[in-house]
C-alpha cells in the first residue's frame, strides 16, 4: 500500500510517500509545497492545491494521512492553518482515497515511542525507519512520520 502524509501550513507543507508491505516501510519521495507570503490567501491556497494534485497524480497514494491542527497563541496564525490543512484534505480526498487525521502527539509516539519527542528525535528515527531517505525539509520529515504512523494505526484499526 502507497500511504502519502501531509503535513499541512501556508507558508510551506510537507508532504511524504512510502511504501508498507507488512512490517517493511519503504521511502518513496518527500517534499515540501512552499508559497509566496506576498500572495493573496487564495493565491496560496490555489498554489497548495494545484502542487498536492499532482504530487498525488505522481504516486498514486491508496491512503493519505493529515497531522491534525494544534492552537496556537496567534488565532490568526491558527485560522491560516486551518485553511491549508482544509486544502490538505480536500486534495487528498478528491482522488476517492480514504483520508485520516492524527494529533501531532500520536504521531510523535508511533515513530519515537513518546508523545513529547523532539524534532531532532523524529528526523532521527525517520533515518532507521526509512534508510537511505534524504529529507528535503523538516516539514517533509513530520509528513513522512504523519504516513508512518497511519501505516501502525491502519494496520491495528484494518484501516486503508
Amino acid at each position: 500500500m502507497i500511504i502519502l502524509g501531509l503535513d499541512p501550513g501556508l507558508g510551506t507543507t510537507g508532504w511524504g510517500v512510502i511504501a508498507v508491505a507488512g512490517n517493511r516501510l519503504t521511502h518513496i519521495a518527500n517534499g515540501q509545497v512552499s508559497t509566496d507570503p506576498k500572495a493573496s490567501l487564495a493565491e496560496r491556497l490555489v498554489v497548495l492545491d494545484r502542487e498536492l494534485a499532482d504530487v498525488i497524480a505522481r504516486h498514486d497514494p491508496q491512503a493519505a494521512a493529515v497531522e491534525e491542527v494544534f492552537v496556537n497563541s496567534n488565532a490568526q496564525s491558527t485560522l491560516k492553518l486551518g485553511q491549508a490543512r482544509g486544502v490538505c484534505l480536500l486534495a487528498a480526498a478528491r482522488t476517492g482515497i480514504p483520508v485520516a487525521e492524527y494529533a501531532t502527539r500520536l504521531v510523535k509516539k508511533a515513530v519515537v515511542g513518546t508523545g513529547a519527542a523532539e524534532k531532532a528525535q523524529v528526523q532521527a528515527m525517520l533515518k532507521i525507519l526509512l534508510p537511505g531517505a534524504k529529507l528535503a525539509g523538516a516539514d517533509a520529515a513530520d509528513a513522512l512520520a504523519v504516513a508512518i504512523c497511519h501505516a501502525h494505526h491502519a494496520r491495528s484499526l484494518r484501516l486503508p
